[in-house]
């Protein structure tokens, strides 16, 4: 499929930002409008409800980042949804069970619980720069990925590996870089900030 065929086929999407207060909301924004696929910024649970799929962004730390969705009272409505689902950094890291970080009770569609970095590692935290991203088996999500590409990380919480890792990333361990259970999907990277790669995971989750 050509690149014209493929950003027409996005356009179609009826795609939903879920207005949660992240920083990188412009930025995933922006990105998905270079993929062709205007995405609206809401709150509201009907509008959430009714989208073909559904990005969950977020910068920051979990207690607040969840306090911000029960203020909005999206947290079944997050829970409930059907549709494609996308967290992207800690969006992502509020899909699991619960956050090391101020001992933080989070969504619960994944299991596991995210943790810091290991503080006895050499190593800088937050882990910040381009990592490779490293496959653990086929999934359409990470069709055309290259076992070399790599993707751009800021975080000092890291998810654990499970049978929900789609790909791992190996800083003071490994960790999940990506993820999916069901409909439930998650990138700990920014893809809006990972240049091709970025590009390329986002058509496929929107395909």
């Amino acid at each position: 499929m050509n690149r014209d065929v493929e950003n027409r086929d996005s356009a179609k999407k009826n795609v939903v930002l879920v207005d949660s207060g992240g920083t990188n909301i412009g930025s995933v924004r922006y990105a998905l409008e270079r993929l062709g696929v205007i995405a609206e910024l809401s709150a509201d649970a009907a509008r959430i409800r009714a989208a073909t799929h559904v990005i969950l962004p977020g910068v920051g730390a979990a207690r607040p980042g969840m306090q911000q969705l029960h203020k909005l009272d999206l947290i079944d409505t997050l829970r409930a949804l059907k549709q494609p689902v996308l967290g992207v950094c800690l969006g992502m890291q509020l899909l699991f069970e619960s956050s090391e970080e101020s001992d933080t009770e989070c969504l619960g569609l994944l299991p596991g619980r995210v943790r810091h970095f290991d503080r006895s590692a050499s190593l800088r935290v937050p882990h910040m720069g381009w990592n490779r991203l490293q496959a653990r088996g086929e999934n359409p999500l990470l069709f055309g990925l290259d076992k070399n590409d790599y993707a751009y990380f800021v975080h000092s919480y890291a998810a654990p590996i499970g049978d929900y890792t789609l790909a791992s990333c190996d800083y003071a361990g490994e960790f999940s870089a990506i993820v999916q259970k069901n409909n439930f999907y998650g990138m700990q990277f920014h893809p809006e900030r990972s240049s091709r790669v970025g590009a390329l995971l986002l058509q496929n989750f929107l395909r």
